[in-house]
């Protein structure tokens, strides 16, 4: 694989990440955004090849038999998510540096494979309720999800010590310009 700069923001489900991560990109054009493959239906107007790569369940394990993922997880039962090698390659070659918006287990397998060629930004919501609120507030998973989804996210929110810097989005113009300006410390020519 060619050498190239990973930028990786991983955070528990309804944190914003993906919030934090468009309005990043916007600003900064060398960053290109890795999309993920999932089994999961898609939400809403998501859309297959911009939003995700949505795969089935037996064409995402026939991409892991042949090693095309760079990092993959059975996130919840049944849910795989994973980053293909090839969506990676192909930014690199376009001289990008590869955003991620990625669950806290993929974001420190990418951390612990690319070491000082990834800038692993943990965002944090403000606290386990605030995080309920507003996963009750997208309407798009039930009352059953979102308590799968707190009972996961106690734990990731212990995994935020293997992340190179820990952005609380309780503000989300302070939780933007706190990242980046640790982006543009870490590749200062994405900007």
């Amino acid at each position: 694989m060619s050498p190239g700069q990973l930028l990786i923001l991983s955070a528990p489900s309804g944190a914003g990440k993906t919030t934090l991560v468009r309005r990043l990109m916007a600003q900064l054009p060398g960053l290109a955004f890795s999309i993920s493959a999932t089994t999961r239906a898609p939400r809403g107007s998501e859309e297959d090849e911009v939003d995700y790569h949505f795969l089935t369940t037996e064409d995402f394990q026939a991409r892991i038999d042949r090693g095309e993922f760079l990092e993959w997880e059975e996130v919840y039962p049944g849910r795989y998510y994973g980053t293909l090698r090839s969506e990676v390659e192909r930014l690199w070659a376009e001289g990008k540096v590869v955003a991620f918006d990625i669950d806290v287990v993929g974001g420190r397998n990418l951390k612990q494979q690319f070491g000082d060629r990834a800038l692993a930004l943990f965002v944090a919501p403000p606290s386990l309720e605030v995080l309920g609120q507003r996963l009750r507030g997208r309407g798009t998973e039930t009352e059953d999800q979102i308590t799968q989804r707190l009972a996961k996210a106690e734990w990731e929110l212990a995994q935020a010590p293997d992340f190179d810097r820990v952005v609380v989005n309780d503000d989300l113009d302070r939780a933007e310009s706190e990242a980046l300006a640790a982006i543009l410390a870490f590749a200062p020519l994405c900007a």
